[in-house]
């Protein structure tokens, strides 16, 4: 078994986790008492990459639930699914990390990081073949990003050669919870450069969008939001935990999405997205599915992709369909869209298909698209930093725990650089010959 270890911190990370865990039950049909109601021997067969056997036939799933307020794992506990976690896997403290990244990653969450980290070792013990972990959390708050980002530098150390994946909640410009958020987000940002393997970028802003213009919710909730994230979290391990024709695990998505290191952000998007009403107008077909699925509103991080060039792609299809249409529509898509692959990386769409569709549906595909146009999000949050920084503003929360100014400094700069990096790739041409040089006008006056 290729099993996977659930980590969630702070409220953003444990709400998410806990809906993803609700899809991820339905699935599996485990009912909320953790036995198996389902209908299919499927459902069971590779149930052990996301859940242990306990006593008496119950499927615990294993996640590891982490916030320093007690606040939000109250109401997992009460929500309808709150007594299938192993109560052991609850580790909060009492503080709270008030949004302030260095409380979260130097001060309240370092004290209770260790008690983490071996609730963690003793899910990775029952492994038989740990394939890696997943990571829910946001980058606004404290908690998600001080002490989610410090979670997995401790982690890679112990575990260096598995893969680490994050669903990072980065803030967006219309939809801000908090007033330091830049603050936090690069810091964080600054973290996942280093230690994770692939971090799927999503943000509230783009989410709303695809509840009011495609779902057209008037209302969405943040449930709405994160049901919607959910079923994209499941696409992507849905090879791992059933049968397939084509598969794909964490490792191979890897290999396949990250030319370069530290150019691992993606952004995910999920479809059939339709609204109620218009259900009933559409057939589901591969083609169907691969058009939405390339839609930039379809999109669940706040940049169009049509702004950049596709580095990488990755498709997982699901349900039964014909692997030569898939084949036929992804490279149809690839050859009428050329200008927005990059044409040094030929064939850059890897497609994965699983046979099981999600509950309610005859199919369905998850996206994952690795494109330079992510360096907006970056952009964005750097100047919203460089803005407060050049004053100060709000640092001595972060001074006080003993951070240095020279570590936001630090933080700043790997993240233009990582922006100048998306932007060196997006305008590399095939033709130089083996070097990438900037266009004609970017010459630096010095070099020149």
């Amino acid at each position: 078994m290729r099993e996977i270890v659930h980590l969630q911190t702070g409220q953003c990370g444990n709400q998410i986790g806990s809906k993803f865990w609700e899809v991820t039950c339905d699935e599996h049909g485990v009912d909320p008492t953790g036995a198996y109601s389902g209908d299919s021997d499927l459902q069971l067969e590779r149930i052990n990459v996301y859940f242990n056997e306990a006593a008496g036939g119950r499927y615990v799933p294993r996640a590891v639930l982490v916030d320093l307020e007690p606040g939000t794992m109250d109401s997992i506990r009460s929500g309808p699914y709150g007594q299938i976690f192993r109560p052991d896997n609850f580790v909060f403290g009492q503080s709270g990390a008030g949004n302030v990244w260095a409380k979260g990653h130097y001060t309240e969450g370092a004290e209770l990081v260790e008690s983490v980290i071996d609730v963690v070792r003793k899910e990775a013990e029952g492994c038989d073949c740990l394939q890696g972990f997943q990571l829910t959390h946001s980058l606004g708050g404290g908690t998600g990003s001080g002490m989610g980002t410090l979670l997995i530098s401790k982690l890679k150390e112990e575990y260096p050669d598995r893969i680490f994946m994050s669903f990072s909640v980065f803030p967006s410009p219309k939809v801000s919870e908090v007033v330091v958020e830049p603050y936090n987000a690069t810091l964080s940002v600054h973290q996942l450069v280093e230690n994770t393997d692939e971090t799927y970028c999503i943000d509230n802003e783009a989410l709303y969008d695809i509840c009011f213009r495609t779902l057209k919710l008037t209302t969405p909730t943040y449930g709405d939001l994160n049901h919607i994230l959910s079923y994209a979290m499941s696409g992507i391990t849905a090879s791992l935990r059933f049968p397939g024709q084509l598969n794909a695990d964490l490792r191979k998505l890897a290999v396949n999405m990250v030319p370069f290191p530290r150019l691992h952000f993606f952004m995910p998007g999920f479809t059939p997205l339709t609204s109620r009403g218009s259900q009933q107008y559409q057939a589901l077909s591969v083609a169907e599915l691969t058009q939405q699925m390339f839609d930039a509103k379809n999109m669940m991080a706040a940049c169009d992709p049509r702004h950049g060039r596709y580095l990488t792609v990755a498709t997982m299809f699901r349900g039964r369909m014909s692997m030569k249409e898939v084949d036929e529509q992804i490279l149809n898509t690839q050859t009428k869209n050329s200008t927005y692959f990059v044409e040094w990386i030929p064939n850059n769409v890897k497609s994965a298909v699983c046979d099981i569709p999600p509950r309610g549906m005859k199919m369905s595909a998850t996206f994952i698209g690795n494109n330079t146009a992510i360096q907006e999000i970056f952009k964005r949050i750097s100047e919203q930093f460089t803005v407060m920084f050049r004053r100060k503003a709000f640092l001595h929360w972060y001074t006080g725990e003993g951070m240095d100014e020279m570590e936001f400094t630090e933080a700043e700069s790997n993240m233009n650089d990582l922006v100048s990096e998306y932007q060196q790739y997006q305008d590399a041409t095939i033709d130089d010959e083996g070097e990438f040089e900037e266009e004609e006008g970017d010459v630096d006056p010095e070099e020149a």
